[in-house]
This record gives structure tokens, C-alpha cells and sequence, in this order.
């Protein structure tokens, strides 16, 4: 449950920390289309070098980025797998019913350098965000929604909840899982649906936790007079240099990867 890095927020004095959350948003949008649009190592090198120096300028351990990478190492090993064996294409390992490609070993090693570099990528954003300046962010970039009646402000205090409150319930996951060993739970023993079953005494506690942490949190709400629509903001976003250079940087990266993509 410590590999959970997405919601959390790492305090530093950094440009990315300083940078106005629409511009992160937009950076995190920018850098998940291009790695869906990257099909060769050429894109994949150019890539890694832009994430790198934002890695380098945000000071964000590179330790606690690959913690959210080893919350996913299944579904990481499960996808690569998957598409080795089963995408067609020039043989060069032959076995019973397992047949390993040329293309499936790419196809599969490009499938894993997305989902790390995916849950890196979010992960530099909330690590650098807190839960009200991205909440600010995306209220204001979704802004023009309104015109439609679209509870922007809403939705975007739902998103911002729901973020903050990941690690929470990360944590609760796991005092409820040592107290459940501690009474002589098993967890790790018999078959797919023995193991299911177990899940049940961590399941209903932590169902029951997170609506009583809900009804505490509308109740804390209602008592602060709190009813959404048009609020004044403390601190209202305002784009300064550094945000029109980050904007620069984003076309240069988009530019030089599609020019990559296509050597």
C-alpha cells in the first residue's frame, strides 16, 4: 500500500511546484497522448530524456516515482507477457503453445515502457500539486463548461477529493489487513476463489470506514457553510513567465517527438 504514489503531495522548492496547475494539467494531457502516438525507440529515447530533466527540476526522488511503478509491477508483467505470446509476427521461440515474436517482444517492451512512464508522468503531477491547486486548476481550465450549466466546480472538488483521500484509504487497507492477520487471517493460501472470499474482512471495514469518513466530511462541509457555485479564491490563478516557457517547452517536445516518431 506504500507504493501508492498518485494523491500524494511532496513538498519542495521547485519551479514545477511553482508552475500554475493548469499548465501541469496540460503538461500530464501532452505527455500521455505522445506516449500513445511513439512507435519507435527513437521517440521512446526523446521522451525519456524530456521526462528526466522535469524529474531533475521538480526534485522529487526518483525513488518515490518508481514506488507507484511497483504498485503496478502485475498488471505491468501481465500486459508484456500478454502481447509477447500472442502477437503474430516472425518466430524466434517456439515451445508447446507458447510462441515468442519478433514484434511481440517489441510490442510488449513498448506496452511496458507506457505504463511506467504513465504512472510516472501522474504521478510528477500530484507529487507536485496539492489537492486545492489542482482542484483551482481544473475548475478554471474547464471553465468555459459553464455555459452549459456543467457543474465544473463540482466536479472538479470531487476529483480533488477523491485524490486526497486515495493515500487515506491506502492506509486504512493496510491497518485493516495487519489487524485481520493479527486475529489469524489468511491471505495468501488456497485457490482464486479461497483467496476472494479472504478479501471479505478487509472489504466490508474499509466500505464502512470510507462512507463514515464521507458523512464526516459533507457534515464538516455543511458546518462551514459550504454550498459550491461562485466562490472568491484567497490566491487566484494567475499565469506568469515560467508558465509561457513551460507552454514553449510543451511544443518543442510535442515537435521534436513527432519528428522522431517518423524517422
Amino acid at each position: 500500500m506504500a507504493n501508492i504514489t498518485i494523491g500524494q503531495y511532496y513538498p519542495e522548492n521547485s519551479i514545477i511546484h511553482k508552475l500554475d496547475p493548469r499548465v501541469k494539467l496540460f503538461g500530464t494531457m501532452v505527455f500521455i497522448v505522445l506516449l500513445f502516438l511513439i512507435e519507435n525507440i527513437w521517440g521512446y529515447a526523446l521522451f525519456t530524456v524530456f521526462m528526466a530533466a522535469v524529474i531533475k527540476v521538480s526534485k522529487v526522488p526518483f525513488q518515490k516515482l518508481l514506488k507507484g511503478v511497483r504498485g503496478i509491477l502485475f498488471i505491468l508483467l501481465f500486459s508484456a507477457v500478454l502481447n509477447i505470446f500472442l502477437t503474430p509476427g516472425d518466430v524466434i521461440f517456439d515451445w508447446w503453445i507458447f510462441t515468442v515474436t519478433k514484434e511481440g517482444l517489441i510490442k510488449g517492451g513498448f506496452i511496458a515502457i507506457r505504463l511506467v512512464y504513465l504512472v510516472i508522468c501522474t504521478s510528477i503531477m500530484t507529487l507536485t500539486t496539492t489537492p486545492n491547486d489542482l482542484a483551482d486548476g481544473l475548475e478554471k481550465a474547464f471553465g468555459f463548461l459553464k455555459v452549459i450549466k456543467f457543474p465544473v466546480h463540482e466536479i472538479a472538488m470531487i476529483m480533488s477529493l477523491a485524490l486526497r483521500f486515495i493515500p487515506t484509504l491506502m492506509e486504512e487497507t493496510d491497518k485493516i489487513t495487519k489487524a485481520q492477520k493479527a486475529r489469524g487471517a489468511q491471505f495468501d493460501t488456497g485457490n482464486i476463489l479461497q483467496k476472494a472470499k479472504s478479501l471479505i474482512p478487509i472489504l466490508i471495514p474499509l466500505f464502512i470506514s470510507s462512507i463514515r469518513r464521507a458523512l464526516e466530511l459533507a457534515t464538516a462541509m455543511e458546518a462551514r457553510c459550504y454550498h459550491g457555485g461562485k466562490r472568491t479564491k484567497m490566491k487566484p490563478l494567475k499565469y506568469g513567465t515560467r508558465d509561457y516557457w513551460a507552454y514553449g517547452s510543451y511544443v518543442v517536445m510535442t515537435a521534436a517527438i513527432i519528428g522522431a516518431n517518423y524517422l
